[in-house]
């Protein structure tokens, strides 16, 4: 298994990377089909923006140098740490039946239409599928992150991570 170092020399953290630092919600909560923040988060660095937003106290730093910890069981995926997260590093997962949906931070132009099939990419940009806009939370910060929300088959859930528009 990769170390956190040799994550971020490669700029990918894989999927089994993300379960075994521990940032994986377990299954039952993945089935109790409401969504869940996953931070994917590894550096340690002067970041404490999302631990800020969470008015639940679901997400703990000892200090502002920390990587975010979750507690999955106050997460009620209200999206708050993904509207500030200057990283790009958290994504809301819901598993519902045969389908996941993911709301994931997006920067580039064209933003996607409510409906819009679109292109999903893993989390070393290959090409897992196709997937279906359900919601666009516009810009709310000056930095133009969008968060967009897709349907996926339930075995992208965990993997898809970017879409390509307009493909």
């Amino acid at each position: 298994m990769e170390s956190i170092e040799q994550c971020l020399r490669d700029g990918i953290i894989r999927t089994e990377n993300v379960a075994s630092f521990n940032l994986l919600p377990t299954s039952t909560r993945l089935k109790e089909r409401r969504p869940i923040a996953m931070i994917e988060c590894i550096q340690q660095i002067p970041c404490n923006s999302c631990a800020l937003a969470c008015k639940l106290g679901a997400i703990h730093m000892d200090n502002v140098n920390d990587i975010p910890k979750i507690d999955f069981s106050k997460c009620t995926g209200c999206m708050a740490c993904a509207m500030t997260c200057p990283g790009l590093a958290i994504f809301l997962v819901r598993s519902a039946e045969d389908l996941g949906y993911i709301t994931l931070p997006y920067e580039f132009l064209p933003t996607p239409n409510l409906g819009d099939q679109v292109t999903t990419l893993n989390r070393e940009g290959k090409i897992l599928g196709k997937g279906r806009v359900t919601q666009i939370l516009p810009p709310k910060r000056n930095d133009g992150t969008a968060l967009v929300t897709i349907e996926v088959p339930a075995e992208s859930l965990l993997e898809a991570r970017a879409i390509r528009v307009g493909e």
